[in-house]
C-alpha cells in the first residue's frame, strides 16, 4: 500500500499484546493500535513496550514489522512473558477484557535509544494502563520529562489503575483522550459538583491540572473536543455502520485525530479534523479487530458513502 509519508515523528509507550477473540487472536494493546494506525496515515510512529523471550513475543515483532510499526524500540524480556487478553463480545456487541499481571509491557526499561527517540518526536502518546507496576511507570515518568508534546490516553481496566497514578499522569498531558465513563470516575476523585454537565466538569479538569486540549468519546453519540486556548467545545457525531465489534475504535479515533492536529496547518479546521477521526472510528468498528487494512482510497470511499448517508438522513 502506498502512503503519504510525512516529516512528523511519534512514539507511543505502553501494552503491546495478543487479543484472544472468538474468532482468533490479533494483535492489540492501545499504543499498538495507535501506533498502528498513525503509521497507516503517514506519520511515522515507533512503539517503546517490551514482550517476552517466547512464540508470542517473536509473532508479534513479525506482525508489527508486517504492518508497518517500527519495532527498534521493542524490547525483548528474559523473564517475563508477552501480554494476552482474553477477549469477550457479548450479544450487544460490549466487550470485556481478562488482562494477566504481570507481563512483559509491565517491565519497561529506560533505555538510551528510548530517551534519544522522545527528544526527537513531535509527540509522546502514553496510555493509562501501562502504569500499573511500578517499573513501566517509573521509565513513562522520565520520558514525559522529555516529551513535546503529551497525549494521555485514559483506559480504567479495573482493578489495573489508581487515583494517585491517574492524577499525576494528567499533569503532564497536553491532550486527553477519555470516555464519558472514565470523565465521570476522574470527577469523583476531584469530587466535582455532581450536579455539572460534561463541559462544565472538563473545564474544571483542564484548569486544575493546565491541560491544552481534551476528547471525550460517547460511542455511538460521537465525541466532543474541549480546547482551553480558545474556549472551544465541537461536537461531532458518529457515523451511523452495521457494527462488528467496538475493539480499538477509540484508539483509531485518537490516530486520525492527531493525523491531522500535528501538522499544525491552519487551513486544516477542527471540524474537519473531528470529522476525519470519526470515520476512521466507525470504518474500525465495522471491520473485525482493531487494526484492519485500508488504505486512503478506501477511507475516502467510506467516508462519502457516509457522508451521503447522514446528508439524506439530516434532509429526511
Amino acid at each position: 500500500m502506498r502512503r503519504e509519508k510525512l516529516t512528523i515523528r511519534g512514539l507511543c509507550f505502553g501494552e503491546v499484546l495478543w487479543d484472544n477473540l472468538p474468532t482468533g487472536k490479533k494483535l492489540g494493546g492501545a499504543p499498538l493500535n495507535v501506533a498502528y494506525h498513525l503509521n497507516n496515515l503517514g506519520l511515522e510512529t515507533q512503539i517503546i513496550s517490551r514482550v517476552g523471550k517466547d512464540s508470542g513475543g517473536y509473532e508479534l515483532i513479525t506482525g508489527c514489522e508486517e504492518r508497518g510499526i517500527p519495532t527498534k524500540l521493542l524490547q525483548v524480556d528474559e523473564e517475563h512473558a508477552t501480554s494476552t487478553v482474553e477477549v469477550h463480545v457479548d450479544e450487544q456487541l460490549e466487550v470485556t477484557y481478562e488482562i494477566v499481571f504481570p507481563v512483559a509491557w509491565d517491565y519497561i526499561q529506560l533505555t538510551e535509544d528510548d530517551i534519544i527517540a522522545v527528544q526527537h518526536a513531535d509527540f509522546l502518546v502514553y496510555g493509562s494502563l501501562s502504569s500499573r507496576h511500578e517499573v513501566s511507570y517509573r521509565t513513562l515518568k522520565e520520558l514525559l520529562k522529555l516529551a513535546k508534546y503529551k497525549v494521555l490516553d485514559v483506559n480504567l481496566r479495573a482493578p489495573f489503575y489508581s487515583q494517585s497514578r491517574l492524577l499525576d499522569l494528567l499533569s503532564h498531558a497536553d491532550l486527553v483522550k477519555m470516555n464519558k465513563e472514565e470523565l465521570g470516575i476522574i470527577a469523583q476523585w476531584l469530587d466535582l459538583p455532581k450536579e455539572d454537565n460534561d463541559g462544565q466538569l472538563v473545564e474544571q479538569i483542564m484548569q486544575r491540572y493546565a491541560i491544552d486540549e481534551v476528547i471525550v468519546t460517547y460511542g455511538a453519540a460521537g465525541a466532543i473536543y474541549h480546547a482551553k486556548r480558545t474556549g472551544v467545545s465541537y461536537h461531532f457525531a458518529a457515523y451511523q455502520v452495521d457494527v462488528k465489534d467496538t475493539i480499538g475504535s477509540g484508539d483509531s479515533f485518537l490516530a486520525a485525530f492527531l493525523s491531522k492536529r500535528m501538522r499544525n496547518q491552519v487551513d486544516i479546521s477542527i471540524e474537519e479534523t473531528m470529522g476525519f477521526a470519526a470515520t476512521l472510528s466507525a470504518f474500525v468498528t465495522q471491520s473485525t479487530g482493531a487494526c484492519p487494512s485500508y488504505d486512503a482510497s478506501t477511507i475516502n470511499r467510506f467516508e462519502w458513502i457516509h457522508y451521503l448517508g447522514r446528508g439524506e438522513a439530516n434532509s429526511s
